[in-house]
């Protein structure tokens, strides 16, 4: 928790906002589905846990938001802030020597997000189980629409190749500051963006 790593910038950022920081609501008028390009944000929860089976663990996510689209339906939203640290293991280094829960955690991850088949090694594990969370709480709370989005606060874009590779498993291409839709998953609208924030907390003070 200090100046110049994701975790302040985030803070930050959000709590200076009024509703929405400004490249939410720059992304959300990016979504082709027209509901979708206004979203009312009705509450924000940070390090926000889904219990997912397997592990010991819960997913524990960077900021919760529930919003309310256009036609009153409700929206989960999952925030990843990212700088400089990569977004956990790839799942060819999980797997090593992975016991019978994490393989268990594994499995549930694609299922819920409808994916045909075990993603390739090099994908990256916490993109797999924000994006489900993002799905599970859709659920929970009777939300039409889910989406996962990165809140990227680095001048370099880094990581920005993993995301484009996740969004690969789902026949999409990946680009910066635009909604994109990832399926139709048991009444849940998935989709992911990556948005580039301001914030006083990027750059350490000398």
């Amino acid at each position: 928790w200090r100046e110049g790593y994701s975790a302040m910038a985030l803070a930050e950022c959000w709590e200076r906002a009024d509703g929405f920081p400004a490249e939410f609501q720059a992304l959300f008028a990016t979504a082709v589905d027209p509901g979708l390009r206004e979203v009312e944000l009705l509450l924000a929860f940070p390090e926000y846990t889904v219990s997912l089976p397997g592990g010991r663990r819960a997913s524990q996510n960077d900021l919760f938001v529930l919003g309310r689209a256009q036609d009153g339906s409700l929206v989960t939203i999952m925030v990843e802030g990212k700088m400089a640290v990569p977004f956990g293991e790839r799942l060819q280094d999980r797997k090593v020597y992975a016991s019978e829960g994490k393989l268990t955690r594994l499995k549930y991850l694609w299922e819920v997000l409808g994916l045909p088949a075990e993603p390739p090694g090099h994908i990256r594990y916490q993109l797999l189980h924000r994006t489900a969370s993002a799905v599970c709480e859709a659920r929970r709370f009777n939300a039409r629409t889910a989406l996962m989005v990165v809140h990227s606060f680095s001048p370099e874009r880094a990581w920005f190749e993993d995301y484009q590779a996740f969004l690969d498993l789902f026949g999409v291409k990946g680009e910066a500051n635009r909604l994109v839709e990832l399926g139709q998953l048991v009444g849940v609208q998935l989709y992911a963006g990556w948005v580039e924030g301001q914030s006083e907390a990027v750059t350490p003070k000398t």
